[in-house]
């Protein structure tokens, strides 16, 4: 190689076909594993995938409840994206919704204790259910900032602060009197609470806000300057430092 003129090489590009195929195959091979398992243990594998992945939407009644179940976890994938793709490995997601949800169910219930029904209550805890979990996640942020600090053990170790956290608002200032001793908080206001999409089921907007979420992190990550620095950031730290 001449060393005036060295040559440049195209750096190596995943293709896209293997990124439709990997998770396509993972979830044959996974459906194999576990047939295999069921066969040994005895059962029936058909019966018992057909138990665990057909009959929980094979009424409006679960596919409603796997959409309630489902929001959330699409949010906070949305969230760790903008995380995995800038090479920092945040695995504390559930306790950034926990403390999310005690921020903005804190809110809900000073509502209902002061009768309060506007339709600017439901904003204001999303609002702060967004800041609860920001402010989660700042701590091993702040920690991985200032000391270098790995943000899996901190981001991983926080979830278990905040459900300990959680258990002691459920079982102690804002457990409902009316709860006949079970451990949950008191109702929110009906006008903090997201309104349902049928009547009859519990899914609700929140559906909708994923979807459009999903779009704007697609636009923010792809068609902006702020999206073009965290794709430098996660694929070379010291181009990111230099720049």
């Amino acid at each position: 190689m001449n060393k005036l003129f060295p040559t440049i090489i195209t750096r190596s590009q995943s293709s896209n076909l293997m990124n439709f195929l990997v998770p396509l195959i993972a979830v044959i091979l996974t459906l194999l594993t576990g047939s295999i398992i069921f066969s040994l243990m005895g059962h029936n594998p058909l019966f018992a995938l057909h138990t665990f992945f057909i009959s929980p939407i094979s009424s409006a009644y679960g596919i409603s409840e796997l959409l309630v179940k489902a929001t959330p976890l699409a949010l906070i994938a949305i969230g760790l994206a903008f995380c995995f793709k800038n090479n920092i490995y945040n695995i504390g997601a559930e306790g950034q919704l926990t403390m999310g949800a005690i921020f903005g169910g804190g809110i809900g219930i000073l509502f209902s204790s002061l009768d309060v029904n506007g339709f600017w209550v439901l904003p204001i805890v999303i609002l702060f259910g967004a800041i609860g979990g920001a402010f989660w996640a700042s701590i091993p942020a702040l920690l991985k900032t200032k000391f270098n600090t790995n943000e899996i053990l901190t981001s991983l170790m926080l979830t278990y602060v905040a459900l300990f956290i959680l258990d002691y608002f459920v079982v102690g200032p804002w457990k409902d009197p009316a709860g006949y001793g079970l451990p949950k908080s008191m109702p929110f206001p009906d006008a903090g609470r997201l309104p349902v999409l049928f009547d009859g089921l519990r899914i609700h907007i929140g559906v909708y806000f994923a979807i459009i979420i999903c779009f704007i992190t697609h636009i923010v990550y792809n068609k902006t300057l702020f999206g073009f620095k965290l794709r430098v950031s996660g694929l070379s730290s010291k181009a990111s430092q230099y720049a």
